[in-house]
């Protein structure tokens, strides 16, 4: 008698597929090149000499529990992506964590994972006021000779307003967000956050080449 195997949900297959993409780093091989093709059809150099950072609370579903916390300033409890986004809004380094954890941390978790040869024109970073301190700026000169410029907010100003510069990073958390996937942190492990803003941003690019 014939036995047959039961099939699995296609969405076992598109995770498997998506796992396999992940830990080979051919999203990040497809992402940084499609980034380098959307800033020569801008006109840019590849090569990005400046850069925009900041980070954004984000609440958790079951799934990621084990590893998010609470954001006082925010008082979201879940986790926080950090993201250093070239001119364009494009990322240039992720990396989330519990949302508890400081900027400043989180400024050195994100940038020392950026490999100087990645970005060998990067020169300055701007930032808000959760950056501001001597020793971030000394830790980012004498690691890459990266210059931190923090963009503070007029404190004489009422309401709204607009930021030079920091601007640029908090529409690329307005992009993120449109994504279903990316409006909550859905994920059991930081790794798959981190590639499905890789993966979100490649849509978007996708999109603006295809025009």
């Amino acid at each position: 008698m014939a036995t047959f195997a039961p099939r699995l949900p296609s969405v076992v297959y598109r995770h498997y597929h998506f796992r396999k993409l992940r830990l080979s780093g051919v999203w990040g091989l497809v992402y940084r090149a499609l980034r380098n093709a959307e800033r020569k059809r801008i006109g840019k150099n590849p090569n990005a000499s400046a850069a925009i950072m900041d980070s954004q609370s984000v609440k958790t579903s079951e799934e990621g529990a084990r590893s998010n916390g609470y954001d006082a300033h925010k008082n979201i409890k879940g986790r926080k992506r950090h993201l250093l986004v070239d001119t364009l809004g494009l990322p240039l380094s992720i990396y989330v964590t519990p949302a508890n954890v400081q900027d400043r941390v989180g400024a050195c978790l994100l940038l020392v994972g950026l490999n100087p040869v990645v970005v060998p024109r990067l020169k300055k970073i701007w930032a808000d006021g959760a950056y501001s301190g001597e020793e971030l700026a000394r830790w980012c000169e004498q690691r890459s000779g990266w210059k931190l410029e923090i963009v503070e907010r007029d404190r004489e100003a009422e309401g709204f307003e607009v930021l030079p510069k920091r601007w640029i990073v908090e529409r690329t958390f307005s992009w993120l967000i449109r994504n279903r996937r990316l409006s909550k942190d859905y994920e059991r492990m930081v790794q798959t956050s981190e590639t499905l803003i890789k993966v979100a941003t490649i849509r978007l690019i996708l999109r603006r080449l295809a025009r």
